[in-house]
């Protein structure tokens, strides 16, 4: 049985949820004020139902990485996912003029129940020069607060609407020419004491290079906390749905240097949206405490149904 949350939106700032004293969720969509960073919202921090931290915020090796962003690395030349753009045969490079941002526009439905919290938020993709280039309509639910498993679940929706009168190519590093660095999509920077830690897949596949670039349903990441003596797994799953979606979805991980993963929708290939088409993808993210392994992560996805 789910437990009760509790709902705090401070309007033009950000929005929280906590159970039981404990804050597991800040969706911020207040504009950062470093443009380079790529303006856009973000969940940091995240934590699990113990109160254990597990995203990551404006790290120093890569600022523009906060928390959980839904984000874009190459789309026709511009950079929605912040810091160095990557340039085909001339590597990465200060290009300020190509970060592009997502700006916050309303909330088009917001609805709390004692143990659910679910909204969807409209937003514009904006080119560096602020021209719209795409309409998002994002849904988040939060559901599944379960203490007696220790875990809970927040989803993530996008479909986005090219409002431009030219195609939007979406591709990635890789598309660019750098191996195997397919970021893109959907991603999740893990706090720095989760270096080295273990990446999990189905069907018995484990570690970074067991799966990066892979397809599969889910990829589990398993951390030790610092100063407590305790671990947190973080579940990243496709709906069902994302099998029809515009483009194949790949895995992006790293467990070192730098804890992250992301769900690349345009890991080895460019994809196009035409002028007025859409797209939607839809993810489940799964907090729990504690070390889960392959079977016990199946299972419970397995009875959290779509």
């Amino acid at each position: 049985m789910s437990h009760p949350i509790t709902v705090t939106h401070r309007h033009g700032e950000n929005i929280t949820v906590a159970t039981a004293g404990t804050e597991i969720l800040n969706y911020v969509y207040k504009p950062d004020p470093v443009e380079y960073e790529s303006r856009k919202p973000y969940v940091h921090p995240l934590r699990t139902l113990a109160g254990n931290t597990v995203t990551g915020y404006r790290p120093n090796d890569h600022r523009w990485h906060k928390g959980l962003q839904l984000t874009a690395s190459h789309v026709s030349g511009q950079n929605f996912w912040g810091g160095h753009s990557y340039v085909t045969g001339e590597g990465y490079r200060e290009l300020p003029e190509r970060i592009g941002s997502m700006r916050h526009d309303e909330f088009e439905s917001f609805e709390v129940e004692p143990d659910e919290l679910r909204f969807t938020e409209r937003l514009h993709w904006l080119h560096n020069d602020g021209t719209p280039w795409g309409r998002e309509h994002r849904s988040i639910r939060v559901h599944s607060v379960e203490p007696a498993r220790g875990s809970w679940a927040l989803d993530w929706s996008i479909r986005l609407v090219n409002v431009r009168e030219q195609p939007l190519r979406f591709g990635s590093p890789t598309t660019a020419g750098r191996e195997m660095a397919g970021y893109t999509g959907l991603h999740w920077r893990g706090p720095r004491e989760f270096t080295g830690g273990d990446v999990l897949g189905p069907d018995g596949f484990s570690g970074e290079d067991g799966m990066m670039g892979r397809q599969a349903r889910w990829l589990g990441f398993v951390g030790e906390h610092d100063e407590v003596d305790r671990c947190s797994t973080v579940v990243f799953e496709h709906a069902p749905a994302n099998e029809h979606a515009i483009h194949e979805s790949h895995w992006f991980v790293r467990s070192e240097p730098t804890p992250a993963v992301a769900l690349s929708w345009a890991f080895f290939e460019e994809f196009e949206l035409r002028p007025g088409a859409d797209f939607s993808y839809t993810y489940r993210i799964l907090l729990a405490d504690g070390a889960r392994d392959h079977e016990q992560i199946e299972r419970e996805l397995d009875e959290h149904s779509w």
